[in-house]
């Protein structure tokens, strides 16, 4: 293993001992200690524009695990960086250090004191889960950043985080009591105010040193700090020297508040709390432009909304592009930009009224609306928390990226700021950037066109940051309002403070870490702000055939593979989809993060996995435990679409060698489905029997925890073609015309009565139902397995035989997500320009798509009643959308549930695939499984994902679950009516099955040969 340098900037530094670094923290710390290339490219950067691979990572099991790797580091003269949720946009989550990841292990909420409304935490707790576990105290931590879900207090105390709640509950530092906190050279106390005897230089040992140097530091430099320090509400830029100022209390927590972990180890904190807000409601109100809406913020701010927020209706136009339409965007006034003012009350009415007062001060001239609803304001809070995903990659629009996204002024002073701003932009040459933030204190953010890939674009993007920051400095405002220096604003923290303040925060770096080896290179001389960027580097794939189009990447899977912006939206543990398998795990390279940082290291030429090519073990290793669900697809603010992205790996990583055997077992299902149908009871008897299905599970390299599903006695598409009004035709009067009913391989073989409820529903409603001929399939076990070779023919058939029904304009519908997913998703990424494909992508619907569209009043006979309890299949909701299916459930008559409870966990043949079933069981019991242990007696659970169902099934869950057809046929047939039966296709017992089985290899085989032409 190579060796590493510690800091080049450090006269004489010896090198780090990185193999015995290694195997001393495995011998002494109660931790994961992992040097591997793949770990190390996990966390070689974080949401900003650099990247810096580190020593190691080390992932503690506890505090003290933690403090005894500090002191292994300190021996061996190792830099320390501690990170959370990762998510900085400075830079500062990054360096050639040891990383200590505390979000996994030491994220626990120690303790908490209703009365004095405070608490004790670990630094690794994400701040919605610590408001979750606060809430049943009627309490939480007031600051509140768009990262709430993913974010951890330790990050959020190294950066001074904000948020849009800050207007009302203050920053970070304004709501942190007591710190425990550790120097590099191994001190360790609790920082807080230090109460009338201030500063003691008398204290003993390291401690007194301490004091008597930072005591020192301030009378040096009080009366700069006292001339030079903007007095503003987001001063966040440097280190906070006013904390020592003798005429207030001396705080060494609000001194080392915003350090980015350049000065200590946190360890533990202690905070202040806040009443949660009995009700709110919001006021939005329009304005020309942003410069506008700004200079209407200082007469808002008199009314005191504890949240102040500004956009411009570009990101609303963005949500609309990316089809992301909330129901709020239709209750906005006409404007170009909009300010939104949140209120809180005691009740409903009492919120509401301080919003309304607001909208009266405004008058007439200002469009506004307030919002009451709850649901309302938090699809604005969404498209407003969604702004730096939501303009990273706009279609037809550079993209844009952060390094001048946090400045902040006198919020006095910002329409003319922002004026200035907005010029020097356009003057620079960026002139499609977007701008937002929280107006109410001055913060503005902003996603700039930057060229990070080319020298003359990293030039440009110096001589503007230096202007801007002069610009800020001179409007008496801040470098950064709540995202900190790190390496984007360190060298430029002189033209804010000037050089006496900057030696001063030397001087205090050098008073706590004298050695430089806290997160060095950060804040305190800084690495260049043109250094390390992660995108100027060659970067190309490995040799090989690209397989998918990536038509929104340029065409090429470099573009997918840089797609991620490191905002961390997957490392969320509630809510959505995204991402199961972290959930799960806690693991970064588990997380679509994770899983993107190493596929952007294969394209670089110099990246950590790139020795290997696609056949890297570390790139295999993260992608092997990604279900495939496509969540991130819609749930990533940038739309990162790891399914592909893994099916694309795969295909290059096996390509010309042997495939693991549940590749060829499940990548291979429609062709054995095929042949079982043949000889089902045979099948299932050898399925049912515990020694030969332990045999054929391991053949298959399927779990021995899993139960085979039974394939059916008679396929659907045998009933249909045995069905009609003389045996041989479709049913229905066809008013309504003529669809498709696509025979999905597990609709056909393995649940064939899902498909004949769905004929009843259709022609119940008018429709006159034809399936094609032949066997088809979408080839979607091919595409998930990375067989896109063979997927690509499978397809091919499948859109060719369908032509002429898309020819005579027949809508497609599709029963099982997956396959429809394949049709409305994978195959324009398959092929990108083929008008077949695309017109077969336009032409598919999901069944309430359909109803939605061309049977909007139909209703069944009777009924449904009762609540249905969905489990939405994770390509319905990242693909299709489950909105009109849901209508049509409730138009039938069901009280709809639709589960928030994320994937299923079984996700095709993940959780089939031998190695996976701890984590399909553990994505299962995150949400869905308990909730359907607490199913009352009128509700049913509904879920139309084949393998969704078969999870439930296989669970301890009694409720059995339906496809949402099969309860809206039961419902046209009425109470009595039975469901139509399939037949045993003809065969008289096993007699016949043992003859059948003979041919079922020899079928099979011969399946395959023709799909594999």
């Amino acid at each position: 293993m190579p060796n590493v340098r510690q800091d080049a900037r450090v006269p004489g530094a010896p090198y780090v001992d990185v193999r015995g670094l290694r195997e001393e923290l495995e011998r002494r710390v109660d931790a994961e200690v992992r040097f591997d290339p793949g770990s190390r490219g996990a966390y070689s950067t974080d949401a900003s524009n650099y990247r810096q691979v580190p020593i190691g990572v080390v992932v503690p099991r506890s505090v003290e695990a933690a403090v005894e790797a500090v002191a292994v580091c300190r021996e061996l003269g190792a830099p320390v960086l501690s990170r959370g949720g990762g998510t900085s946009l400075a830079g500062q989550a990054c360096n050639v250090a040891v990383v200590i990841d505390w979000s996994k292990h030491c994220n626990r909420l120690l303790s908490v004191d209703p009365v004095a409304r405070t608490c004790a935490v670990e630094p690794g707790i994400v701040l919605d889960e610590l408001n979750r576990q606060l809430a049943a105290y009627g309490l939480q931590f007031g600051p509140k950043p768009a990262t709430h879900a993913n974010c951890t207090l330790g990050g959020m105390i190294g950066n001074d985080s904000c948020g849009a709640s800050a207007q009302g509950y203050g920053r970070t530092v304004d709501n942190v009591r007591r710190l425990e906190v550790l120097t590099y050279g191994g001190l360790r106390f609790w920082a807080g105010p230090l109460g009338p005897g201030g500063l003691r230089a008398d204290l003993p040992g390291e401690l007194g040193r301490l004091h008597s140097a930072l005591a020192q530091l301030r009378d040096r430099h009080a009366d700069e700090v006292r001339d030079r320090f903007p007095d503003i509400p987001r001063r966040v830029s440097g280190y906070s020297l006013d904390a020592l100022l003798p005429e207030g209390e001396v705080d060494l927590a609000r001194l080392l508040v915003g350090t980015e972990g350049t000065l200590v180890t946190v360890l533990r904190a202690e905070l202040a709390l806040v009443p949660l807000p009995a009700a709110t409601a919001l006021a939005v109100l329009a304005y020309p432009d942003l410069v506008a809406a700004a200079r209407a913020v200082p007469p808002i701010n008199e009314h005191r909304p504890i949240a102040l927020e500004g956009f411009d209706a570009e990101l609303v136009e963005f949500q609309r592009d990316k089809h992301l339409e909330p129901e709020v965007l239709g209750l906005l006034p006409p404007g170009g930009a909009y300010l939104m003012a949140q209120f809180a009350g005691d009740t409903p009415a009492e919120a509401a009224a301080q919003a309304e007062a607001l909208v009266r001060t405004a008058g007439r001239a200002t469009p506004s609306v307030v919002l009451r609803d709850r649901a309302h304001q938090r699809q604005l809070w969404q498209i407003r928390e969604a702004g730096l995903g939501a303009t990273a990659h706009v279609p037809g629009r550079p993209d844009t990226h952060p390094g001048w996204e946090d400045s902040a002024v006198a919020p006095e002073r910002l329409a003319d700021y922002l004026r200035d701003l907005k010029a020097l932009l356009v003057e620079s040459g960026y002139e499609q950037h977007s701008v937002y933030g929280h107006f109410g204190h001055g913060c503005v953010h902003a996603r700039i066109p930057f060229d990070l890939r080319s020298d003359e674009g990293v030039r440009a993007f110096r001589r503007f940051l230096e202007r801007a920051a002069d610009l800020v400095a001179a409007y008496g405002g801040s470098l950064s309002g709540e995202h900190g220096d790190g390496q984007a604003r360190g060298e430029l923290l002189d033209r804010m403070f000037g050089p006496r303040l900057v030696r001063a925060f030397g001087e205090l770096k050098a008073a706590f870490d004298p050695l430089d080896r806290m997160n060095p290179g950060k804040v305190v001389a800084p690495y260049a702000l043109d250094a390390d960027l992660r995108l100027l580097a060659p970067l190309t794939p490995p040799p090989g055939k690209q397989q998918f189009g990536y038509p929104h990447d340029g065409g090429s899977v470099v573009g997918a593979a840089a797609r991620c912006v490191g905002v961390g939206k997957c490392r969320s543990h509630v809510g959505g989809v995204m991402c199961p398998s972290y959930r799960a795990t806690g693991e970064e390279e588990h997380s679509t993060r994770g899983r993107a940082r190493l596929l952007f290291e294969l394209m670089r030429d110099d990246g950590t996995v790139r020795e290997d090519g696609w056949r890297s073990p570390d790139v295999l290793r993260a992608l092997d435990l990604c279900l495939a669900c496509k969540g991130c697809k819609t749930d990533c603010p940038v739309n990162v679409d790891m399914a592909a992205y893994k099916a694309e790996f795969l295909s290059h990583h096996y390509a010309g060698r042997l495939r693991p055997r549940a590749h060829y077992a499940m990548g291979w299902l429609p062709v054995w489905l095929r042949a079982a149908t043949r000889a089902p009871r045979v099948v299932n008897a050898v399925a049912s029997a515990p020694l030969l299905s332990r045999g054929v599970k391991w053949a298959g390299g399927i779990a021995q925890q899993r139960t085979l599903p039974q394939v059916a006695d008679e396929r659907f598409s045998s009933w249909y073609a045995r069905r009609g009004p003389r045996g041989d035709g479709p049913r229905g009067d066809g008013r309504r015309g003529e669809v498709l009913l696509w025979p999905d391989t597990f609709t056909d073989a393995l649940a064939p009565q899902v498909g004949r409820a769905a004929v009843e529903v259709l022609e119940d409603a008018g429709f006159r139902v034809v399936l094609p001929e032949g066997p088809l399939c979408c080839g979607l076990t091919w595409v998930t397995t990375g067989q896109l070779d063979v997927a690509r023919r499978v397809l091919r058939r499948a859109v060719d035989a369908l032509r002429p029904h898309l020819d005579a304009g027949r809508p497609v519908v599709g029963l099982e997500p997956s396959c429809t997913a394949v049709f409305r998703a994978d195959s324009a990424e398959l092929f990108p320009d083929d008008p077949d494909v695309e017109r077969l992508r336009q032409a598919t619907v999901t069944l309430g798509e359909l109803f939605a569209a061309r049977a909007p009043e139909w209703r069944p006979p009777a009924a449904v009643g009762g609540r249905a309890v969905v489990q939405r299949h994770c390509h319905q909701y990242a693909v299709m959308g489950y909105d009109a299916d849901a209508e049509l459930l409730r138009r039938a008559g069901a009280e709809v549930e639709v589960l928030d409870a994320g994937c299923c966990g079984l996700a095709g043949d993940f959780g089939f695939t031998n190695g996976h079933y701890e984590v399909s069981q553990a994505v299962a019991e995150h949400a869905l499984l308990p909730r359907l242990r607490r199913l009352g007696a009128e509700e049913q659970v509904l879920a139309d994902g084949f393998s969704c169902r078969t999870q439930v099934e296989q669970s301890d869950v009694t409720a059995r679950p339906r496809h949402a057809a099969e309860l809206l046929a039961a419902a046209v047939r009425g109470a009595e009516g039975p469901p139509p039966s399939g037949a045993s296709a003809g065969r008289d017992g096993l007699a016949a099955d043992a003859v059948a089985v003979g041919a079922l290899v020899l079928a099979g085989a011969a399946v395959a040969r023709r799909l594999a032409r």
